[in-house]
């Protein structure tokens, strides 16, 4: 097939936009404390004053619990006055919430997109996240099992990570060979569908079915160590311990929701086997670990134009335009309604 013939980021022919039924999509990844967030925001301010208004779906597994703001960075109430955004607060934080969950707000929320004739900003760091949206990962396929998942996150609490590791390399070692054997919850979602279905291979993606446009975010180490450590220093400097706090009275310290790094350290603050120092330090040192395995996760993804985090806005604004501009059309539901406001 003639590459001309084909649109931006689909693989699929020209003539099948007018069935689209999602919006334009632009990918915004990179690893932790890269500024995805404040360059979603000023493509988004810079796209509407252009005429293509858009909205920001975020792609976070910890901004979706209520109450984790400061920690988990996300965006206040000022922020969302701007610029609409999803995927915000949508749980609390003793609730479950599963990639699949997140995938089914997504869908609801790029159909609204969708309809109100507008872009989306597919922005933020949980790769799996991005995955099942951008390239239609289907990981509700996956079988599941409350009670055998009961079972293993006691055998977590008791034995701790490393048998449940054994047991999934025994099981399922192509499995356990892609799985972030550090992460618990990765561990225990691996084992879960090991043992109910094997060492199957990761669903294949069935695609965006829409234009989609992948942009990342990187810095130079060194710059990224220290943005790191400002990061954390500034998170306890705006309150984090009386956020902490109000969340220890309510819930148990131990739910998967207080993983997002900050919350255990400040945990210890208040709990007094840490001082603040050492909290930040360690908030410090846990980041630039995850950051680590974040930048392996997206080198993964495929076209994915890199930019410098630093200094990223002309380069990303230049990406978009020619993305939109390569498109005939935000595609439009019939019945719905353009606002470009």
């Amino acid at each position: 097939m003639n590459e001309a013939a084909l649109l931006p980021g689909t693989g699929l022919p020209a003539r099948d936009a007018a069935n689209w039924r999602l919006p334009p999509l632009v990918v915004i990844a990179g690893a932790t404390a890269t500024g995805k967030t404040g360059l979603s925001l000023r493509l988004a301010e810079r796209l509407a004053a252009e005429g293509r208004p858009a909205e920001i779906v975020s792609a976070d597994s910890r901004q979706v619990y209520r109450g984790l703001d400061i920690g988990t960075a996300k965006v206040g109430a000022a922020e969302r006055a701007r610029v609409a955004h999803h995927g915000l607060d949508l749980v609390e934080p003793d609730q479950p919430f599963s990639v699949a969950d997140f995938a089914a707000h997504a869908a609801g929320a790029l159909a609204g997109i969708a309809g109100r004739g507008r872009v989306a900003l597919l922005v933020g760091g949980t790769g799996l996240y991005l995955r099942a949206v951008a390239r239609g990962v289907a990981f509700d396929a996956l079988p599941s099992d409350p009670a055998l998942r009961a079972e293993l996150q006691a055998r977590l609490a008791g034995e701790g990570l490393a048998p449940l590791v054994d047991r999934l390399r025994e099981a399922a070692p192509g499995a356990a060979a892609r799985v972030d054997l550090r992460n618990p919850r990765r561990v225990l979602r691996a084992l879960e569908v090991a043992l109910l279905a094997g060492d199957r291979p990761p669903p294949r993606p069935r695609g965006y079915g829409g234009p989609v446009l992948w942009l990342g975010l990187s810095l130079e180490p060194a710059v990224h160590r220290a943005w790191i450590v400002a990061r954390a220093r500034a998170q306890f400097a705006a309150g984090l311990l009386d956020e902490a706090a109000g969340l220890q009275a309510r819930y148990a310290t131990d739910l998967a929701a207080f993983s997002a790094i900050g919350y255990r350290e400040a945990f210890a603050v208040l709990d007094g086997r840490l001082d603040p120092e050492a909290a930040i330090a360690e908030d410090a040192r846990r980041n630039l670990l995850f950051a680590r395995r974040q930048r392996t996760w997206f080198r993964a993804e495929p076209a994915t134009r890199w930019l410098d985090a630093a200094a990223p806005d002309a380069a990303a604004m230049e990406s978009v335009r020619g993305f939109l501009e390569a498109i005939p059309a935000v595609p439009i539901p019939v019945g719905s309604t353009v606002d470009r406001s």
